[in-house]
């Protein structure tokens, strides 16, 4: 029978533990599939259970013994923003990837009786393609992706003017970038920058937990002014044939030396000479510098769709920076002493998720 004709045979669902064999087919599965994200990795379940010490449950799909769908969840509970199940926390991208219905269908389902069992108040679907127009939505977030083109001379002429010029200064101050085998130089820069704006940063550990876990497939890049010190770094993702900058940190210095579009600058250079096809300059919230900085590159917005299961609420959650009872915390937060930051941010960010 082809398998476009058995969308509607029933599904065998199960729970990815260490069975190294399942994994190992999890991520085949993923590489294959379109809707599949570098945040479907099994990698992330290691991460959501040994590092922050939620429990996950990774749940896919099989039909005639080969997996169909999977979607990865995790269970975050804490006093400060309640109790759900969320695909995925620290992630841009999740939700159920599959290209059968039935499989889809049979996953939100087993997602439900897991949520009930749970007690939950809310399942929180973070995906690229709206799946219920009539499901409960944040239209908060977008996505910027562009194709990246095969010499380096076109990217940098598809970059609009201004930026462009940026660019150039960049090079005209003589920066010049290096890839960073260990955390330490980004880390600095990274956690520099979250307590400016006044965010609760990621503890060092985890970035190396990263990197240990997605070896070549999480990279470090670090600009350098032309004394040897460091300005600006990202630490990116490469999925397929897409490159992800995912963290980001600047020193002070780094505006007015065009590091930060230096940076964009060489790690699109180096992911075109890589032969990597898509620039994703991830999510950003509306109305944001963010959001600007990467319009102004040429990037187009992109909505995502992060739809809601409503168990125990009546409204969707608003656990971030826009609401205005974070604002005294943000300000507080930008107060407190750097060591201290540092010190607080991994305990408390582990629950925002």
């Amino acid at each position: 029978m082809e398998r476009s004709d058995t969308a509607q045979l029933p599904q065998v669902i199960r729970l990815l533990g260490q069975d190294i064999e399942a994994q190992c087919r999890w991520d085949a599965f993923v590489m294959d599939c379109p809707e599949a994200t570098f945040f479907h990795r099994c990698g992330w379940q290691r991460i959501m259970q040994d590092f922050f010490h939620h429990t996950s449950y990774f749940l896919y799909a099989e039909l005639d013994g080969a997996i169909v769908g999977v979607l990865p969840l995790t269970h975050v509970k804490n006093w400060l923003f309640g109790n759900s199940l969320v695909s995925l926390p620290f992630a841009v991208y999740g939700g159920i990837a599959s290209n059968l219905p039935a499989a889809r269908q049979a996953l939100e389902a087993e997602a439900q009786r897991l949520a009930t069992r749970l007690g939950v108040a809310h399942i929180e679907w973070r995906n690229v393609v709206s799946q219920h127009s009539d499901w409960p939505l944040q239209d908060l977030y977008v996505t910027f992706r562009k194709e990246i083109y095969t010499l380096p001379a076109e990217n940098l002429n598809a970059i609009p003017r201004k930026q462009r010029a940026m660019v150039r200064k960049g090079i005209a101050n003589s920066l010049r970038s290096q890839l960073d085998a260990g955390v330490d130089r980004f880390y600095s820069l990274y956690a520099e920058n979250m307590h400016r704006h006044g965010t609760p940063a990621h503890s060092k550990h985890y970035f190396s937990t990263l990197q240990a876990e997605f070896g070549s497939d999480c990279e470090i890049l670090t600009v350098l002014g032309p004394d040897g010190h460091p300005l600006s770094s990202v630490l990116s993702f490469y999925f397929r044939d897409e490159v992800l900058p995912y963290y980001a940190g600047d020193h002070r210095l780094a505006r007015q030396m065009a590091a930060n579009d230096f940076k964009y600058w060489e790690l699109m250079r180096r992911a075109c000479e890589r032969q990597v096809k898509v620039f994703d300059f991830g999510r950003s919230k509306k109305g944001t510098g963010s959001y600007d900085f990467k319009k102004h590159w040429g990037f187009v917005p992109q909505p995502l769709f992060y739809e809601y299961s409503l168990l125990g609420r009546q409204d969707i959650p608003r656990n971030n920076p826009s609401n205005e009872k974070f604002k005294w915390a943000i300000e507080a937060w930008r107060k407190m002493p750097l060591s201290l930051a540092n010190c607080l941010g991994p305990i408390v960010v582990r629950n925002i998720g």
